[in-house]
This record gives structure tokens, sequence and C-alpha cells, in this order.
């Protein structure tokens, strides 16, 4: 794992060996944070990452400046390796929630510039994400979702969709 961009450009983790994530791929990374860089000001959004994983997204956003972001991850060696990695680099911006992704969105009170989901690719309820965060309200007035999602799913029909991108196998669908 790599962050590609930002104040920590370049650091390099090992990931345990039994880790239960599928990180996004640097290249898919780079260019989300370069739509992401046209489109916001890092160090004015609050992020919420949700299934963060090992944390990769969530470090690029504070590399790139973002001073605060919330990130839910249930598998205890997922949460373990974010905490640890977010020690050796000194991150105080993240507020790590170890639990359950929907329970944290039906529960908090929190608005979001910017929420951004990579769910299991096989998650049941992978469709009814965006109608979540919108039914939730937890975007701020002229915030967005981002979407990681397979190629074998079309969010283009829901209501609230504005853009797709491919980078290779991971797809991105943003709403608004």
């Amino acid at each position: 794992m790599r962050i590609v961009s930002g104040k920590f450009k370049g650091r390099r983790f090992s990931p345990p060996a039994n880790l239960k994530a599928r990180p996004t791929t640097d290249i898919a990374k780079e260019g989300l944070f370069n739509i992401l860089n046209n489109m916001v000001d890092f160090e004015e959004v609050c992020v919420l990452d949700m299934f963060a994983g090992t944390g990769s997204i969530s470090f690029e956003f504070v590399s790139r400046g973002c001073g605060s972001v919330v990130a839910v991850e249930q598998n205890r060696v997922n949460f373990s390796f974010m905490q640890k990695v977010m020690s050796e680099l000194g991150i105080d911006e993240i507020t790590a929630i170890k639990g359950d992704t929907f329970k944290f969105v039906g529960s908090t009170g929190s608005k979001f510039d910017i929420v951004f989901a990579d769910p299991p690719y096989d998650l049941p309820e992978l469709d009814t994400i965006p109608d979540l965060i919108f039914g939730k309200e937890l975007l701020k007035e002229d915030g967005f979702l981002v979407l990681e999602h397979p190629r074998t799913k079309d969010f283009s029909g829901h209501p609230r969709f504005f853009d797709h991108r491919c980078y290779g196998h991971v797809n991105f669908s943003f709403f608004k």
C-alpha cells in the first residue's frame, strides 16, 4: 500500500497477510484524487470513509490536507492495521471507529462534504448505499457521495448520479 500524493507521498506500508480487504489500486486512487482535486479544497472538507479497510483512502485525504476524516471499519485486523499506520504517521485528523458502517450511518448526527464508500463488491446492500446516504441526509448542501463498485454495477439511472469513472477493474460512481 502506498500513499500517492501530498505530505506523505511515497510512504509505503505492508498490510498483514491475513488482511480482509481489497485496497483501491494506486492508479484508481490517483485518478480519483485528480478528479476530487478539481472539485474541492481538501483543507475545507469533512469526509466519511465507509468500509475504510486499510485506511488507504483516509490517508490520502489527510495527506492532501484534509483536517477531518471519520473512518469506519468493522474487521479487527483491518482496524488494527489502520491504527498502526495512523500512529506511525502521527495522524490525528482521522477519527477511526471500529464498528458496523450501517449502524454508524443510522446513528450519526454528523454531515459530511464527501462520503466515500468502498464496500465489499459482493455486499448484498451495495445497491442501496446511495439511497441510504441521501435518506439519512449525511451530506452537507454541496456534498457528494463517491461509491466504488465492480463493473457489473451500473448506477447511471439513479436520480442523484452525476458521473462515472473507470480505472481497470475499479469503478467510481458519483452522486449529489
